[in-house]
């Protein structure tokens, strides 16, 4: 039995309602919380939350922030969006929303962690002198490429006990101790964006309609018209419209001209890129060229590269060109252990 008390983040799905219940079989003081984030959130997830929380005896509550949340989250996805950028709007959630509220909570009411269903591990390093978030021990679900931008403060509060598992071990344990939502198929979407596609989304949000303009080649022939510049994005094939020789993919989209760069696959391929905004977790910063692993999408795997930081900006150099390369993405670097050294977002 151990004296550590955890918040815990709880939705309605099966990973965090196992994360829950590991550390209460750990012998962890617990508190669930749920956080009401989206319009649309009628609390059918807060319901099933609370059930499994009451099941096992530990306290709920649920947090209206859904004003919070659209401020912080989903303006921000819908400017960067209408900025013909690609963004991920987990990182900010997961910075600004789970760990930022919660972690709020928890230096009030003196719980020394908060827990969250990420396939993620964060424990101390000595090789880098203080707590670090690492890949989760099975690559095939790991979640720490959305968790770069948490403080220090942050990591070390942060607890993650799913990054051993497996998600058919995680379906399994949650079936024999007869949590509620043991087969609940996982969520695939940006959970603020239901029935409606993104350009859809960020045109009835922002009240701006985005024109059509010309498909144009990279040096400025003419293909055809496009639907709108938010409706496309690096590396797309499918949905141009066009009735092509030879596929074409998006290279690139230009604001001031309302283009849409189309080319063949070969020329998505890039060895390097810039990212802003950048923030240090493991390391404290980069003076000389370091090698690292980076991932530049949630889905990729790691390449090995030459990182360098000046004037704000990541300088990542890969050792082989990498596929289309988006804006608004992050760059994630790690060692090769699999810590988290540093991210950032692509410019």
């Amino acid at each position: 039995m151990t004296d550590k008390k955890a918040l815990v983040a709880v939705s309605g799905g099966v990973d965090s309602a196992a994360c829950m219940l590991l550390l209460k079989k750990a012998g962890f003081y617990l508190k669930a919380i749920t956080l009401l984030l989206c319009e649309n959130d009628d609390g059918t997830e807060a319901g099933l939350a609370r059930a499994n929380a009451e099941k096992f005896g530990i306290e709920h509550q649920t947090i209206d922030k859904k004003d919070f949340f659209k401020k912080e989250v989903i303006l921000p996805f819908a400017e960067s969006y209408a900025e013909g950028k690609t963004p991920n709007p987990c990182v900010l959630c997961n910075r600004l929303i789970k760990f930022g509220i919660l972690c709020d909570i928890a230096e009030k009411e003196s719980f020394d962690f908060v827990a969250a269903g990420h396939y993620a591990r964060a424990e101390y390093s000595e090789k880098y002198g203080r707590k670090v978030i690492k890949r989760a021990l099975f690559k095939k679900k790991d979640q720490s490429y959305v968790l770069w931008q948490l403080t220090r403060s942050q990591i070390d509060r942060a607890y993650f006990p799913l990054g051993g598992y497996t998600k058919d071990e995680v379906r399994a344990f949650a079936a024999q101790n007869g949590l509620f939502n043991a087969e609940k198929k996982d969520s695939q979407d940006i959970c603020f964006i239901k029935d409606t596609n993104y350009a859809d989304f960020t045109q009835k949000l922002l009240g701006k309609q985005f024109e059509p303009g010309d498909f144009v080649t990279s040096d400025g022939r003419v293909l055809g018209r496009h639907r709108g510049i938010i409706r496309y994005t690096t590396g797309q094939r499918k949905g141009l419209g066009l009735s092509l020789p030879a596929p074409l993919f998006v290279k690139e989209k230009r604001l001031c001209e309302n283009q849409v760069v189309l080319c063949p696959e070969n020329e998505l391929y890039t060895d390097r890129l810039t990212a802003e905004n950048v923030n240090f977790q493991a390391i404290d910063g980069i003076e000389k060229p370091i090698r690292a692993f980076v991932k530049v999408r949630y889905s990729s795997t790691e390449s090995p590269a030459l990182m360098s930081f000046h004037d704000g900006l990541l300088d990542i150099k890969f050792d082989e060109p990498q596929r289309a390369v988006t804006p608004g993405q992050s760059a994630v670097a790690y060692d090769e252990d699999g810590i988290l050294l540093c991210g950032g977002i692509i410019c």
